[in-house]
């Protein structure tokens, strides 16, 4: 007897009848139904869940990588010719135009930090100061030219440049005028008094990270100088480099730049046990979803043994018509494939929607819900997002046809190994 090719027309033709066929003919069962529902809210969850993730760690890196300097040059402190331990660099312009030539470097700015009260008629609040050139406060990609920001940066040696968020604390906006208050201030006999001096607001800005912009404070470089007490002379440097990933590759020629009284300090020091938390949740998330997908699955099984059960009948007879074995099974095989790969396109189309219009969702629930569900000061950024990566999907996909075609071959095979003077005998 000639042998049928593997899945041909004939095994499909009969599969898809099986699935079309009413409950009272023995065809699908309520228990394929919820495997489909199920293998699709799995995919769905599965993709949303990798979307997000993917969205918030971007973001995050994102926003760490706009605002603050790739890496962070001090000094380890050097004394000066009172004996005194000096952590600054009083050849600030030398080192950094040593730091930016080194291979890879695209910005090596001095930098004065400091720590400041400001206040307005309206409340006071802390902020951190970075002094720092307008040259250089332009090329922040978050912060400077093309960020969110309105005022006229052009302006900034005229006044300072605050976030929005610390804008909004103290109730200013673009032209009010503020003060700021140091408590390492004016040098007198009796000791060091607090300076204040007044500024105009003169350029407020969005970095995107609820923390920055509610205490960042630019001031110019040479006023930041004059208002700490540091004439002459850079706390640090904030160094950006081409390949912030590839980070660790240059500390040694950037050591070598600063000198021997350099420390560096990177911003995967500062984020880095963040960024392994994010990894360990993403990991665990992937295996708990993947288990809800298996779940989903194994429920094909229960509808197929059903299905099996039901159609013992015509099994028997499709035998003793010539059909093999492997016929039979390759039909009941294609009938939980049909479910799986259903409900992983379903899922996968469901997922990707979600992810595609998660702003609008999110809208949708704040507005039903009458209140915020995505509160920037716990999750530090301001929108919820999500970044779809098509490597996520591919493997979304890959994990639940696999699941279900892996599950379905257990009953298939048993239909193909049924008895067919068994399954006629009461015929």
């Amino acid at each position: 007897m000639a042998q049928t090719a593997p899945f041909s027309r004939f095994e499909f033709m009969i599969a898809w009848r099986y699935l079309r066929a009413r409950r009272a003919e023995g065809g699908i069962s309520v228990m394929t139904w919820i495997s489909l529902v199920g293998i699709t809210l799995a995919v769905f969850a599965l993709i949303v869940t990798l979307a997000v993730r993917a969205g918030f760690r971007a973001e995050f890196v994102d926003t760490i990588l706009g605002t603050n300097a790739h890496v962070s040059v001090y000094s380890a402190g050097t004394t000066d010719a009172e004996g005194r331990v000096v952590k600054a660099f009083p050849n600030y312009a030398e080192v950094a135009a040593a730091l930016a030539k080194v291979p890879g470097v695209t910005r090596a700015a001095p930098l004065i930090r400091g720590q400041v009260m400001i206040t307005s008629t309206q409340g006071t609040r802390g902020a951190d100061v970075y002094g720092l050139s307008l040259e250089d406060l332009k090329t922040i990609p978050r912060v400077g030219i093309g960020a969110n920001a309105y005022g006229d940066i052009e302006r900034f040696n005229d006044g300072i440049a605050i976030g929005s968020g610390l804008a909004r604390e103290i109730g200013v906006t673009v032209g009010d005028r503020v003060r700021v208050i140091a408590p390492d201030g004016v040098k007198t006999a009796f000791g060091t008094s607090p300076r204040v001096n007044a500024f105009e607001v003169v350029y407020i800005f969005t970095a995107g990270r609820y923390d920055i912009d509610r205490t960042r404070l630019y001031m110019p470089f040479a006023k930041a100088q004059a208002f700490f007490n540091r004439e002459g002379l850079a706390d640090e440097f904030e160094v950006m480099v081409g390949n912030p990933d590839d980070i660790d590759a240059y500390a040694g020629p950037l050591l070598a730049a600063a000198g021997p009284q350099a420390l560096l300090w990177t911003w995967k020091d500062s984020s880095g046990a963040f960024l392994r938390a994010l990894t360990i949740e993403d990991n665990v998330m992937k295996v708990i979803l993947s288990i809800l997908v298996l779940i989903a699955a194994m429920n094909i099984v229960s509808g197929l043994i059903m299905l099996v059960k039901n159609k013992g009948r015509d099994i028997g007879i499709l035998r003793t018509m010539g059909l093999t074995e492997g016929s039979v099974m390759r039909i009941f095989f294609l009938c939980g494939a049909f479910t799986g790969l259903l409900g992983t396109a379903l899922g996968v189309v469901l997922g990707c929607l979600f992810a595609i219009y998660i702003e609008d969702i999110v809208a949708v629930v704040n507005w039903m819900g009458g209140a915020d569900i995505w509160d920037p000061s716990i999750r530090g950024i301001y929108a919820l997002p999500a970044k779809l990566q098509w490597g996520d999907v591919a493997s979304a996909i890959a994990l639940s046809l696999g699941l279900s075609f892996i599950v379905t071959l257990f009953p298939a095979r048993r239909a193909a190994r049924m008895n067919p003077v068994e399954a006629l005998r009461y015929e």
